[in-house]
């Protein structure tokens, strides 16, 4: 048993975002247990690019309003104490709606796969 004093905010990896987006790094992998807890801070229209989980992802919205998408599937808009879900593998992103800050709370279990960025004509498409 500890405590583990909060590590510092970090800036999301262009790599894997588009736009200002800010993590603090809650719970990571340790042991035998792959959990991984994070809050993800998106600045307005800021978004993931397209990626996967092994095991699924689960966001839990805290503030603000956001836009998630599955590969091939509806933008859907989520608000805080919603609960978004992913299977495992399955190609989706999330992010801010286009005038909205939006937390959120990603709990995976397993390694993410990344890939392309959501343009600017699929977000754009995004309600």
């Amino acid at each position: 048993m500890g405590v583990q004093p909060k590590k510092p905010t970090i800036e999301g990896p262009a790599e894997w975002f588009t736009g200002d987006v800010y993590i603090d790094f809650l719970v990571e992998p340790k042991w035998e247990s792959k959990l991984n807890v994070g809050a993800m801070h998106f600045s307005p229209a800021a978004r993931t690019a397209w990626h996967s989980h092994e095991g699924g992802q689960t966001l839990y919205v805290i503030d603000g309003i956001g836009l998630a998408q599955a590969r091939g599937e509806d933008v859907v808009e989520i608000h805080p104490g919603d609960v978004h879900t992913t299977a495992d593998g399955q190609e989706h992103w999330h992010g801010a709606a286009h005038h909205h800050f939006m937390t959120h709370l990603s709990i995976t279990e397993g390694q993410a796969t990344w890939g392309e960025h959501v343009t600017d004509d699929e977000y754009g498409t995004a309600t």
